[in-house]
């Protein structure tokens, strides 16, 4: 093969290597970080469908590319479309997207939009083994590709080894990983499955295949742009091989004492100084903490400074672009031309440019029409309630700050990157005693100090407020406490807490709502829930709470959140609950397309499809009584 690709980067031998192997090969591939693993890839899908020799050449429709976040899809695809010449039809998707692509055409009529991510990867793992991508008009892969496989775990490990077993005999493949970057252990909460989990897609790889699989490695750095950015990538290949908790905490305190050289410092976030920096940037920067507890405080605080930022969301939740909703109200028509199209985006306020040229060719290929180059609006609205929205036309991130966890940066690189400073390992040792996982802290450690491109510094880890969860382990409610049991200051928001179940009305006004949501509210604005009287809306939950925006209505609080505030203010058996006059300090995280009754749409006045547009809600918020029980202001 010549590398004759004028416009894009020269690859390695190490590269070449690997872009190189014939389609039927089964190739895992080392690269560390910054290693150009994603060019390569590209590269890799152009040569799989543009060999010579008709035997030796695929489609598009035979190459299945699986990641594991919209974002990392995302950058994919652009880099198809920029250094791709033949592999411009293969669709990078998520895990998520492509198990419920699997389990529509298994079971047509199953609600798999409401169904949990975990229990919809074990669906279509069930579905694979069954043969499902045999039925019909589906083309089993012929070659899989997937990036990150260091983080493959449990249900997702077990569709990846499921799919490969089924199809071991036509099927080639690439992955890619890192075990220097395995971080998602602690989806696991048990410690020795959690160690069984670690490493063990690696080892059933060559079980599997011990006598043709092709192990190639990338080794040379193309992101570190500066000695700053390279200094911790020195511990990567021993982080490959750590267990041992005594060897991980002395990697994880050499690479605390790099990141915490005085000349990286850079000040508290809540400084002027430092808020000055941030909002004056014009490069890309991450925050990147720990985990979500200082990201939400952290992004608190840069909003008191008036630094704009995105909090990046958990990579399962895949909302739609509310700029779908507004396209389908404004029109009668059932199909629409790419013409038409055009003309009805333009006309929707946006906060950034959508790129009409990318999006139409998506949306076609979701819900084609009966016409020639149409696009069925009927097909695309069932789209969005069946969660088949494609993740490619998801509204892009545009905010030059992301404040983010490790986890939800892995993948991703910034020109600027501020850690929050880590604690020392006595203080691990104190706060998580015997859960904790000293490689999965030492290789969080680097993660986050190998994502920059020119400039790493540290900050000082804001103050946290006393957060508390209802139940037990992962599934309940965060909220705030004291050391006090009965304590209760605020609730933690999350993605389901405004309703979906009718269009949100200022004074009965939906279609006004509508207008007002497209025109006037955007990420980061401030909004509060304000009860709306004292009777709760069920036995075990709150009453009800009207979200507000400047004044005005634009949701309700669904069921699932008076639910769990009921939870968190229950404090016990024997004292009843007491219900916050309002809740403070949340923010949009976007506005949503939501599919709900056509019945309700129609009663709205918003047509007879069924759509809306829904805020979300994020952020830490405050209770606030607006008068105690004597009456007085508080």
């Amino acid at each position: 093969m010549t590398d004759a690709y004028l416009d894009s980067p020269p690859l390695t031998d190490e590269q070449l290597a690997v872009v190189d192997q014939p389609w039927s090969a089964r190739v895992l591939v080392t690269a560390g970080a910054g290693a150009g693993k994603t060019h390569t890839l590209v590269r890799r899908l152009d040569a799989l469908c543009g060999r010579d020799d008709p035997e030796e050449s695929l489609t598009a429709a035979e190459i299945l590319v699986l990641t594991f976040s919209r974002a990392a899809a995302r950058e994919l695809r652009e880099r198809i479309a920029r250094h791709g010449e033949r592999a411009q039809r293969v669709r990078a998707r998520t895990f998520d997207a492509w198990a419920h692509e699997v389990l529509l055409r298994a079971h047509p009529d199953g609600e798999w939009g409401s169904v949990g991510f975990d229990a919809r990867i074990a669906a279509a793992t069930r579905a694979v083994e069954k043969g499902a991508l045999e039925t019909g008009d589906a083309v089993p892969p012929a070659h899989v590709v997937i990036d990150e496989v260091q983080d493959l775990l449990a249900g997702r490990r077990e569709l990846v080894e499921t799919l490969l077993d089924r199809y071991q005999d036509s099927c080639g493949f690439t992955v890619v990983g890192d075990p220097a970057q395995s971080v998602y252990g602690f989806q696991i909460e048990d410690p020795g499955e959690r160690r069984d989990e670690t490493g063990r897609f690696f080892d059933w790889l060559r079980g599997s295949y011990p006598d043709d699989l092709v192990e190639l490695s990338l080794t040379h750095n193309f992101r570190a742009a500066t000695p700053e950015a390279r200094i911790a990538l020195a511990h990567g290949p021993r982080l490959r091989q750590v267990d041992d908790p005594d060897e991980a905490g002395t990697l994880y305190e050499e690479l605390r004492d790099i990141l915490l050289d005085p000349a990286n410092a850079t000040g508290p976030l809540d400084d002027e100084l430092t808020a000055g920096s941030l909002r004056g940037l014009t490069d890309t920067c991450a925050v990147l903490t720990r985990d979500n507890q200082e990201a939400l405080v952290v992004s608190d605080l840069l909003h008191d400074h008036g630094v704009d930022h995105r909090l990046r969301r958990p990579l399962e939740e895949r909302p739609v672009p509310h700029w779908v909703a507004e396209l389908l109200r404004r029109t009668e028509a059932r199909s629409l031309t790419e013409e038409r199209f055009r003309a009805l985006i333009a006309e929707i306020p946006l906060p950034h440019a959508p790129d009409v040229d990318a999006l139409w060719p998506v949306l076609r290929r979701t819900a084609r029409g009966a016409g020639r180059a149409t696009l069925d609006l009927d097909r695309l609205r069932d789209a969005v309630a069946d969660g088949r929205f494609p993740d490619e036309a998801a509204d892009p991130e545009t905010a030059r700050v992301v404040v983010s966890t490790v986890h939800r940066a892995k993948g991703l690189e910034f020109d600027r990157v501020i850690v929050l400073a880590p604690p020392t390992l006595a203080e691990l040792h104190r706060r998580h005693r015997e859960m904790l996982d000293l490689p999965a802290e030492a290789r969080a450690l680097y993660v986050a100090m190998t994502r920059v491109r020119h400039d790493l510094y540290h900050a000082p880890p804001p103050e946290l407020p006393h957060f508390r969860r209802t139940g037990h382990g992962h599934g309940g409610r965060r909220f705030l406490g004291s050391w006090r049991s009965y304590d209760r200051f605020g609730i933690v928001a999350s993605a389901g807490d405004v309703s979906r179940d009718d269009p949100p009305a200022h004074e009965g006004d939906a279609v006004a709502t509508q207008t007002y949501l497209a025109e006037r509210v955007r990420p980061g604005h401030p909004v509060v829930l304000r009860r709306r009287h004292d009777v709760p809306m069920g036995l075990e939950q709150s009453p009800p709470y009207v979200l507000s925006h400047e004044g005005r209505d634009i949701g309700e609080a669904s069921r699932r959140f008076r639910e769990d505030l009921f939870q968190v203010q229950k404090v016990n058996r024997t004292w009843d609950p007491w219900w916050p006059d309002e809740i403070h300090e949340l923010r949009i995280d976007t506005l949503e397309t939501v599919a709900g009754s056509t019945a309700s749409g129609a009663n709205a006045g918003l047509g007879d499809r069924g759509v809306w547009i829904t805020p979300r809600i994020t952020g830490i918020g405050r209770y606030r009584r607006t008068r105690d029980d004597e009456g007085q202001r508080t």
